[in-house]
């Protein structure tokens, strides 16, 4: 056994080692080798006449660039896909599950006016005509029935509203998809993913103004889910999924099309996600996952949530950088838009919102400061006066009638104020890190609470005998939350400073 020499070649980040035997004939011929695989074309390349004459070396000539790659460093790695996947959807058990999440989450009845409660009386046979209908092919969706809500800034938001049928299709079909996407998910990508969402990506947007990203790109995607390219979410979903039935559901479920309210046709779907399905947020962050990628990797700042985002900078120019980024990304490649009058590139001490909040430093004390925004102000009154109905016919009430004994057998009263304690107790977990210029930043919203409770029971608005009458110590009696109290505690367990501390 000759004594080998060992030499190596390095192709980009990957290293290859030979070894050579000592003997000149086997390690010329071998050599010969491995240099006209590096050069093809053989004299032309500067190899000598001798070298390129070889037989093995003229076998080697006649070969593809790609069989030269192959040869020396192995076949080009093929990325694996997931296949067979539909029967995982349609299993009885993945059914089940799906069913108790939607039922679980409740919702309004679709266009065939199903509601949940009804469906719940027959699931076992219903769920079982589903997964039949499904594993025959025969499953088609429903249009989804269009819902507008109120923004907070003013305006409506197209809703659409699936049945409970296929609500249970989508959310089985979103159990299995999910945990394959997951896996390439980029991290700052931080809506509808599971231990992920508002409360992380607010902490990396507090993590970053904390390091000196002053600067702040703080855009908007015009109508996205209106917007979303169906063959272009198709193609970045078959990337990971080889299944054509499940990409076939997928293309169903996204042109199924929208009954509008009072109109008897139905209006197809040639583009977007229709928002209030299950597989929607899913959907969005596989369309927007190439956003992620590009952005992280030419290095700049993103933090997402669903089509919320901005990017964190340390200088305007960078940030200017950034957004001519995120323009050729969404724009160009994903054929969406960016709202020309939400977009725009701010120092954080101007101040940008992101998911509620209100960030800026104020310029008294020099802290960032972080409020509740203005539209979430909006949203919180809206939702307590839902909650604090007058009745229309309602009985004139009596300034003797106000006591607490009354009061606590008001059973109208009584559910309202379980519905409000509900609410605020899910509002103020949100909001409790509000870094504020004042201490008492919840007084008003408890001002607004416990006047309209007094409006909604007495029939009467303003300042009157009525507000004497029924303290703030009896509605506190009476079991409801006090928000500004609920924050003091919130802010001496945590040990977190007030705005007069600091």
């Amino acid at each position: 056994m000759h004594k080998a020499e060992i030499s190596s070649i390095e192709v980009g980040q990957l290293s290859f080692t030979f070894a050579f035997p000592e003997n000149d004939e086997a390690q010329e011929t071998q050599m010969s080798t491995a240099v006209r695989l590096a050069h093809p074309r053989g004299a032309s390349a500067g190899l000598p006449a001798d070298a390129v004459s070889t037989p093995r070396t003229v076998c080697l000539d006649i070969r593809s660039s790609e069989q030269d790659k192959a040869l020396l460093f192995g076949p080009k790695p093929v990325k694996r896909k997931w296949n067979s996947l539909i029967d995982k959807v349609y299993a009885p058990r993945n059914l089940q599950s799906a069913w108790e999440k939607v039922k679980s989450n409740d919702g309004a009845a679709g266009v065939d006016g199903m509601t949940v409660s009804r469906f719940d009386r027959e699931a076992p046979k219903l769920l079982e005509a589903l997964s039949r209908d499904l594993r025959e092919k025969r499953y088609r969706p429903s249009p989804v029935r269009r819902a507008m809500i109120p923004k907070a800034g003013g305006g409506q938001r197209p809703l659409g509203i699936p049945t409970v049928r296929d609500r249970i299709v989508q959310q089985a079909l979103r159990q299995i998809l999910e945990p394959i996407f997951e896996a390439k998910f980029s991290t700052r990508s931080h809506g509808f993913r599971p231990e992920r969402g508002c409360q992380t990506a607010l902490a990396v947007v507090d993590h970053a103004i904390r390091f000196g990203y002053t600067w702040v790109v703080d855009a908007d995607i015009r109508s996205f889910f209106d917007s979303v390219d169906h063959e272009k979410l198709i193609d970045a979903v078959a990337e990971e999924v080889a299944d054509g039935r499940i990409l076939k559901l997928i293309r169903q479920i996204l042109k199924s099309g929208v009954q509008l309210p009072s109109v008897q046709g139905i209006e197809p779907t040639d583009t977007g996600t229709p928002q209030g399905g299950p597989v929607s947020p899913l959907l969005a962050n596989i369309f927007l996952h190439v956003f992620d990628e590009q952005m992280v990797k030419a290095g700049y700042g993103l933090v997402r949530y669903a089509d919320d985002w901005v990017v964190f900078a340390k200088s305007e120019s960078e940030a200017r950088e950034a957004l001519e980024k995120a323009r050729q990304i969404l724009e160009g490649d994903l054929g969406l838009v960016l709202h020309p009058e939400k977009t725009r590139v701010v120092s954080v001490a101007s101040g940008f919102e992101f998911l509620g909040f209100h960030y800026f430093i104020d310029p008294k004390i020099g802290w960032v400061c972080k409020e509740v925004r203005r539209g979430s102000v909006l949203r919180f009154r809206n939702a307590i006066r839902a909650r604090t109905p007058r009745l229309r016919n309602q009985r004139p009430f009596k300034e003797r009638h106000a006591t607490f004994k009354r009061l606590r057998k008001n059973k109208r009263l009584e559910a309202m104020i379980e519905d409000m304690n509900r609410y605020l107790s899910g509002w103020h977990g949100y909001f409790k890190m509000v870094r504020p210029r004042y201490d008492d930043v919840f007084r008003s919203f408890d001002e607004f609470i416990r006047r309209r409770l007094r409006s909604s029971v007495t029939g009467r608005t303003g300042n009157g005998w009525w507000t004497a009458k029924i303290t703030n110590r009896m509605w506190r009696e009476l079991g409801l939350i006090c928000l500004t109290e609920r924050h003091q505690k919130y802010l001496k367990t945590t040990g977190h400073a007030t705005a007069a501390a600091r």
